[in-house]
């Protein structure tokens, strides 16, 4: 475990995990996810679907978590796992690689190998939504299970929000943890910003959507550059913690 502290209770994580997989609360995203899984797209007509909310990935006892918006139609929710199979993910992997967070610069599948060290990943809404746009209430709805995980996630100093909705949901679970940030009203997002709440530091990306890499507003430099501020965060806060 990275900084000595007590550590993630492995069974509750899977109960949750099991929950959230088991969760059919938005009758809008659970028709829209299991459509897409029944219909797929020609270029992935000969795989099953997951058609199912994607729990969170990655190592338990991290100490970074980052928070994205949703799985994609036929990325996360063909796949099973939160950022594989897509665009935003074909991004997103290399980067984690080249900061030493993944083994491997792939996601394909949930059951490919993949492994994580000190990052876990987790999205804001669970279920795939139409337009990539979940409504105020399926986002309220979807937002204690961040609120339970981040609870169980007792390494996670550091908390990366990709895109400025992924910053929200983030700011709304720690304050659903009685965690809120010091004087000066909600802290704003930017690509680089970072705040401290509570015992965390927030730290603000572009989302690595093609709508911000394909037009250059989010770069491969800019992103490993923020990757690695977390990382520096995540081990400075770590060794702060520490008995000399």
């Amino acid at each position: 475990m990275p900084d000595g502290g007590a550590g993630t209770d492995p069974a509750a994580l899977l109960a949750l995990t099991a929950e959230i997989v088991a969760c059919r609360r938005c009758p809008r995203l659970v028709a829209w996810r299991e459509l897409v899984a029944r219909e797929k797209v020609a270029r992935f007509r000969d795989e099953e679907y997951w058609g199912r909310p994607l729990p969170g990935f990655g190592d338990a006892d991290g100490r970074i978590l980052i928070i994205g918006l949703a799985p994609a139609a036929h990325g996360g929710n063909r796949t099973g796992r939160v950022f594989t199979g897509d665009a935003s993910g074909d991004f997103l992997w290399p980067a984690l690689y080249r900061a030493g967070l993944a083994d491997r610069p792939v996601s394909r599948r949930a059951d490919d190998g993949l492994a994580l060290t000190d990052v876990y990943i987790a999205a804001a809404v669970r279920c795939a939504p139409p337009a990539n746009k979940p409504t105020i209430l399926e986002r309220d709805t979807c937002a204690p299970f961040l609120v339970r995980e981040m609870a169980l996630l007792a390494s996670v100093r550091v908390v990366l929000a990709l895109g400025a909705f992924g910053w929200d949901a983030a700011l709304r679970a720690m304050a659903g943890a009685g965690q809120v940030a010091g004087p000066g009203g909600k802290p704003r997002f930017g690509h680089g910003a970072e705040a401290r709440v509570g015992p965390y530091v927030l730290v603000g990306s572009y989302h690595p959507s093609q709508q911000n890499t394909f037009t250059g507003r989010l770069t491969a430099t800019m992103f490993d550059a923020v990757i690695a501020r977390a990382v520096e965060l995540a081990r400075t806060k770590a060794a702060a913690r520490r008995p000399e």
